[in-house]
């Protein structure tokens, strides 16, 4: 029999991109309907390294919201090779910034402030493993000799199995694993390694891209992987395994940028992706462990109380209508299309 309806607590995203200006007073309204909480990255510009700077980008996270909103947004710092251990203490010292975030310099977008040489940063991590500070990895090589398809393979082998094996005491997250490999990777570790997975990544591979013609709205850093790839994901994300949890990393980019010579990576999915991702868990017959991906495991590794409010997820017979994009001023931003129909739809939230 087909389970219609799915009772969660209220989920949290700890993987959100928000930007600044008129983008965040856009886009931040959608995550606020969807989740209680979001990890919130600091790849803006100028990068968000100081506590300093991420206290007042939340300050304008919270002014974009709806004064009846009860959205949290919890903060992360960009590592830079200038980062000093004091600046580490005062994030560890707020209850407001939850981890410090690992950008390989060139990695993604806004990453140009990032790590190019990772040992510099290892006092640091030694000094965050002992303030029990999480670091939050984009798990990608960015050298040219490197094919885009292996950079996380290469990453895990060069840069974090030497790191954990060197700091084993720090809490890593890898951020928005793509390969089986990756998933393998944290399977198979003893302790202290855990990854966010996103509704794109387990929804799409690389086909949905690249076949029939060029997909700008597809393309994201990670970049989209083989179908094998796509399977252990979705294995991993519908396992019940603690150790992973849901990060959309939903990133806006005005239509324009996105459709143009040299398209900006990022998929922004946060209008939709519950709804995705029941359907993914249907399709997996793990509908009883979306809860846990979405709503515990990211929450119990961060040290949170599970959300007392709790949400309903109705299976019906209509296709859940989502806008193709919604307005930032007189431009656009495209929302994610799955590609295939929806049928759950978010009924209604229930207070406690």
């Amino acid at each position: 029999m087909i389970q219609t309806e799915v009772l969660l607590n209220m989920p949290d995203d700890m993987h959100l991109h928000l930007r600044d200006g008129n983008i965040l007073n856009g886009v931040v309204g959608y995550s606020a309907r969807n989740f209680g909480r979001a990890i919130i990255m600091p790849n803006l510009v100028p990068p968000i390294s100081t506590s300093d700077a991420a206290l007042d980008y939340r300050r304008r996270i919270l002014n974009a919201l709806d004064h009846k909103s009860t959205f949290q947004p919890l903060m992360t710092l960009y590592l830079t090779e200038s980062t000093t251990s004091h600046e580490i203490e005062k994030a560890a010292a707020s209850p407001f910034i939850k981890a410090v975030k690992l950008y390989p310099a060139g990695a993604t977008t806004n990453s140009e402030s990032g790590v190019r040489n990772i040992k510099k940063s290892y006092h640091l991590f030694r000094k965050m493993a002992e303030l029990d500070l999480p670091l939050l990895v984009h798990g990608e090589v960015t050298d040219p000799d490197i094919d885009i398809f292996d950079r996380e393979e290469v990453f895990i082998d060069r840069i974090l199995e030497p790191l954990r094996r060197e700091i084993p005491d720090l809490r890593i997250v890898m951020e928005h694993v793509t390969t089986k490999n990756g998933v393998d990777y944290v399977k198979n570790s003893k302790k202290n390694l855990f990854a966010t997975l996103t509704t794109h990544h387990l929804m799409l591979n690389r086909n949905a891209m690249l076949v029939g013609g060029l997909r700008p709205h597809y393309y994201c850093l990670p970049i989209l992987k083989r179908e094998k790839h796509r399977a252990a994901l979705r294995s991993a994300a519908t396992s019940g395994d603690p150790r992973f949890f849901l990060g959309t990393d939903s990133a806006p980019h005005l239509t324009h940028t996105k459709e143009s010579a040299c398209g900006c990576a990022g998929v922004f999915s946060a209008v939709n992706s519950m709804g995705c991702l029941a359907t993914v868990f249907e399709e997996e017959n793990a509908l009883s462990k979306l809860n846990k991906f979405t709503a515990e495991n990211g929450a119990n590794f961060y040290g949170l109380k599970v959300n007392k409010n709790k949400i309903r997820l109705i299976r019906k017979s209509k296709v859940a209508i989502f806008p193709d994009t919604i307005s930032i001023g007189n431009e656009t931003i495209t929302v994610f299309d799955p590609g295939i129909p929806i049928y759950w739809h978010i009924d209604y939230m229930i207070n406690e």
